[in-house]
């Protein structure tokens, strides 16, 4: 795995990007990390009442990272994802990885990785990463949950539950539904094997410059038929899960955070992006399309409830040929009439 990125310098490289946050005295942080711990256990049961979805309690572990931690995760993330392409390529190539190494450059591909996971490690509040063994685990930053209720003025205690309703609702979304790790995962494969290493250097520059010009993300300008076709069943997917948490913590919340109203639109403004460098970085990225995701699967999710109720709704768990398409995201009384 080394000949196509070199990890140790991606990670170094991504912590050094990221930096460390906010400066919090030691007892602070102390004192975060326990609040952390103790919203995410809170809100197992919170969720199960709202969704009605049963997950076993503590089958995933919480862990409250600083960024150096979330950019290590991700990094053991993307290299469990993309083993199958390396695989395939070392089948063609043989067992040796020096060819492949000199052909892409596996420091200047640990730079490229080390830049995106500098940058979002920046930004992400938590996270479920599904594909750890043995079943998953919560990853909750709290450097960048302490600097954004800073920045939009939020009651800490409030911002930090609101925060863990969300990502909680994601550990219940896969452990509740044992077929959806292996279902994305699979779709995740497809992907990364449909993706030719050896052009990925060459045409990087020509990719970017393309992007930057056409006000489009990297991921639209590297996209084959084939690609778009998995890529649009992954924003579906995505779309749902992303929606559904964010539905999740807006209608638990009024009965358990008093100031949830304010923290949302304070929330969503700050989700546009702060400066000009910052929207060219996210547009690049995808992260615009990553935020389309929230509103439009959130829009999916409520439009369903409030016509058929959640019990139905939680008809979308039953299979994965019962989740909607990128298209029925956009039109859910088209999902309603095909599954429900």
């Amino acid at each position: 795995m080394s000949g196509l990125v070199d990890w140790d310098f991606a990670v170094n490289l991504g912590a050094r990007v990221a930096g460390d946050g906010p400066a919090v005295q030691a007892d602070v942080a102390a004192a975060t990390v326990a609040e952390l711990r103790a919203g995410a256990d809170r809100s197992t049961g919170l969720v199960r009442e709202f969704t009605g979805l049963v997950a076993a309690e503590h089958t995933a572990p919480v862990l409250v990272v600083d960024r150096r931690g979330w950019v290590q995760a991700n990094a053991d993330g993307f290299a469990t994802i993309i083993e199958p392409m390396i695989a395939r390529v070392n089948e063609k190539k043989g067992a040796s990885p020096s060819g492949l190494s000199v052909a892409i450059g596996s420091r200047v591909t640990g730079a490229e990785v080390g830049l995106l996971l500098g940058f979002l490690g920046t930004k992400v509040l938590g996270q479920f990463d599904p594909f750890h063994d043995p079943s998953g685990r919560l990853l909750l930053v709290a450097p960048n949950i302490v600097h954004v209720e800073r920045e939009i003025g939020a009651d800490p205690t409030d911002f930090r539950l609101w925060v863990c309703l969300h990502e909680e609702t994601h550990r219940v979304q896969f452990t509740a539904v044992p077929w959806m790790r292996d279902h994305l995962f699979s779709e995740m494969t497809a992907l990364t094997q449909s993706i030719e290493p050896t052009r990925l250097a060459e045409d990087a520059v020509r990719r970017i410059s393309e992007a930057v010009r056409g006000g489009g993300s990297l991921m639209d300008v590297m996209s084959t038929p084939e690609q778009r076709e998995i890529l649009d069943r992954i924003t579906g997917v995505m779309s749902l899960l992303e929606g559904h948490a964010d539905v999740v913590m807006d209608g638990v919340g009024p009965s358990v955070i008093p100031s949830v109203d304010k923290i949302r639109r304070s929330f969503n403004e700050r989700r546009k992006g702060i400066g000009t460098l910052d929207r060219v970085l996210r547009r690049l990225l995808g992260l615009d399309a990553k935020m389309a995701q929230y509103r439009d699967g959130a829009s999916f999710v409520n439009q369903v409830v409030d016509k058929v109720g959640m019990e139905q709704f939680n008809a979308v768990w039953a299979s994965p040929a019962n989740l909607p398409s990128k298209a029925e995201i956009e039109d859910p009384a088209a999902w309603i009439t095909r599954v429900l």
